[in-house]
């Protein structure tokens, strides 16, 4: 029988995605992904009990993605001193948000991490941009589009609403795209709401489920992109799990100073 914690696929949706369980209500269990942005349910005669090792292999993904991320961007240190953006992570999901910051640990970035739920965004925005002052700002979740809805209509989604009004607030806070970047959005998230509110990176063009990690990658690459540089927006947007299905862009300058010397 299955228990709260356990790691778990769906047989109907061919063991696609991996959860864990987080409550079960007689034969209804409660799913939270490991590596997508997403709540789901399922009968539990319809979940496959998954090998709990595939986390440690989870976790080793993640450096190793950081490294590839870094190894990309090829910075000369020989010469040169880099002064790489600060990110401000508020995330609906206190997993997800853990994960992101170990993350931007790997990629060797000042990252400050903040747990709020979706609905409360909105009014604490403007408190933790005064508080840490960052180059970079992340507002992530959780987030769905409801079956059957309009994907025009900002009612048609979970948690869009808040991540758009987030981020109008953020704009407003500070309005030039260049020195405050906003990425926001999670799973199915309307997209082009979100750009038009003021991100300069949102999901999900394609309303498809996003990884947990792709705004930390987002923010990350950006960190890392000289400061009055126009970073390569299609390579950026690529860099992410899933590319321009999940996330999608303005371009948009980078925030990392270089010096000289050394």
């Amino acid at each position: 029988m299955f228990k709260i914690g356990d790691y778990v696929t769906r047989k109907s949706y061919n063991n696609d995605i991996l959860f864990e369980v987080v409550d079960i209500d007689e034969d209804i269990a409660y799913l939270k992904g490991i590596d997508v942005r997403l709540y789901a349910d399922s009968y539990l005669d319809d979940l496959l009990l998954a090998d709990v090792d595939i986390l440690n292999n989870d976790k080793n993904d993640d450096r190793n993605y950081a490294l590839k991320i870094k190894d990309m961007l090829s910075l000369d240190r020989s010469e040169f001193f880099y002064l790489p953006g600060k990110i401000l992570h508020i995330d609906g999901d206190k997993d997800y948000l853990k994960r992101c910051i170990e993350f931007y640990k790997e990629m060797r970035l000042e990252a400050y991490g903040v747990n709020i739920l979706e609905d409360e965004f909105e009014k604490e925005i403007v408190t933790c941009l005064e508080k840490y002052n960052p180059d970079i700002l992340v507002i992530t979740g959780h987030d769905s589009f409801k079956k059957n809805k309009d994907k025009n209509k900002l009612d048609s989604y979970q948690n869009s609403y808040n991540f758009v009004k987030a981020t109008m607030k953020a704009r407003e806070y500070e309005r030039n795209q260049d020195k405050l970047i906003i990425i926001a959005g999670a799973c199915q998230s309307f997209y082009e709401d979100l750009i038009k509110a003021g991100a300069n990176f949102a999901s999900s063009p394609k309303r498809i489920n996003i990884h947990a990690l792709d705004p930390a990658i987002i923010a990350s690459t950006i960190a890392l992109s000289p400061k009055n540089k126009e970073i390569d927006l299609i390579s950026v947007i690529e860099k992410t799990h899933y590319g321009s299905a999940g996330m999608g862009g303005i371009i948009t300058n980078g925030v990392m100073y270089v010096g000289y010397p050394r």
